[in-house]
């Protein structure tokens, strides 16, 4: 049905239905959680074998990765991460456990001192371009360095390209952009070939712009028919425009998400001139780790596999998603849009313009811990005031199937409430 499309007397009637089921709901006095990407205690059990892979009778290799050194990371894995992300063995640094780490130091040597030699970026102003919805903590890093950021709406095939590419062409304070490229985070789209394509090729007006590509979800498949993404550094080799790329990945997802291993993957330029003031910040990250994750990890196939095991965990709770959105708002509700992933860890879910606060609003009052409205636009806000990501992950089928049904109920509560009120002006 069309609430939209409905009489005054019609919405007042769905209202009072919902809010006698609101009234329900609060009475369980339940504790429902959907609002971050975190792997599932199931998910976790799935890497309890990687601690096993190492003992006290291991004879580590040399140079012993119980010792200092190894900066770069320990060449097994740095190979390994480099054939996962189709680039070279010695275009990879492999760090510590998080890769937005890794994110926010290279920000933060950008920032201080520049890039490959080009000059401090704080000592101009500096914008950064935000493909929205997005992620949060990206944007949390810009405002933490008074980076300005500048919205670009994300479409099916990536960020809107035709206004990407006059903002760089045009103003030389424009130093970089974030992307998510695969199953992008919040709403589940992958980059098309065209729009990598042209993120490598493009004309900007700044030569030290960098594109920081962080490819959370790179494997992170739910079926096995997953979605394709273009290698951007082999496009960007082609088009001289190697420089511009900035690469990261983790096994957050794969692994444990607490005590994964993070990589960086780059042009040799900007590897070196990474290394070059890393070196002053550590002696090396723990190589220890990265060996059992390696044993652990193995090959490419073998990850493959292991995700294969991940996303039978994941799958019935994007699918039970689905089929109650499309039972409940399916038909061309008018208060609710969302994205059907085939992979990440995110849906992104619009309902009516105006309403997605009160939605937020009316979920805490019942138990029930959404994203906060707002965190997946810069500076939290969200002018539309509709956007909603869904974190299917960490709550059991059981609890997300329970979060669902208070969901849709806050949903039509807020959203009818807002017809109604229209409907009175």
């Amino acid at each position: 049905m069309d609430y939209t499309q409905m009489s005054r007397e019609e919405l007042q009637q769905a209202l009072d239905e919902q809010n006698k089921v609101l009234k329900e709901i609060k009475k369980r006095k339940i504790s429902l959680d959907i609002s971050r990407g975190k792997p599932s205690a199931e998910q976790l059990d799935v890497t309890m074998p990687m601690l096993d892979m190492v003992g006290s009778t291991t004879i580590f290799p040399k140079p012993d990765y119980r010792n200092y050194g190894g900066l770069e990371g320990i060449p097994e894995l740095r190979a390994l991460f480099a054939k996962m992300l189709g680039v070279e063995k010695d275009e990879t640094i492999v760090g510590g456990n998080a890769s937005l780490q890794l994110m926010y130091d290279t920000i933060q040597r950008a920032m201080q001192f520049g890039v490959c030699g080009s000059k401090p970026w704080n000592e101009g102003k500096v914008k950064f371009i935000c493909p929205v919805p997005g992620y949060d903590r990206h944007f949390a890093i810009c405002q933490h360095f008074g980076i300005e950021m500048i919205n670009v709406p994300m479409t099916p095939a990536g960020p809107n390209m035709d206004l990407v590419e006059r903002l760089v062409a045009d103003d030389e304070s424009v130093k970089g952009i974030w992307c998510v490229p695969k199953y992008q985070n919040p709403t589940g789209y992958t980059f098309s070939d065209e729009t990598v394509e042209r993120l490598a090729k493009m004309k900007t007006a700044a030569k030290d712009f960098r594109i920081f590509w962080d490819n959370a979800y790179c494997v992170h498949d739910l079926y096995e028919q997953g979605d394709k993404l273009a290698n951007i550094m082999a496009i960007a080799k082609e088009a001289g425009t190697a420089d511009r790329i900035y690469e990261f990945a983790s096994t957050s997802k794969i692994t444990f998400a607490g005590a994964g291993v993070a990589v960086m993957a780059a042009s040799k330029n900007n590897i070196a001139d990474t290394l070059s003031h890393m070196k002053f910040q550590t002696i090396g990250f723990n190589k220890v780790w990265q060996y059992v994750h390696y044993l652990y990890l193995q090959s490419t196939e073998n990850i493959a596999a292991i995700m294969a095991k991940q996303a039978a965990l994941i799958r019935p709770k994007f699918e039970k998603f689905e089929e109650v959105f499309s039972e409940e708002f399916g038909s061309g509700s008018g208060i609710a849009r969302w994205t059907k992933p085939r992979g990440g860890y995110f849906i992104s879910l619009d309902v009516l313009d105006g309403c997605a606060k009160e939605v937020g609003r009316l979920c805490k009052s019942v138990g029930l811990t959404i994203t906060g409205v707002g965190d997946t636009f810069p500076y939290g806000i969200d002018d539309r005031d509709s956007n909603i990501r869904i974190a299917p992950t960490y709550a059991s089928e059981e609890e997300f199937a329970e979060a669902l049904q208070v969901l849709v109920c806050c949903i039509k509560v807020a959203c009818i409430s807002k017809l109604i009120g229209k409907s009175e002006e």
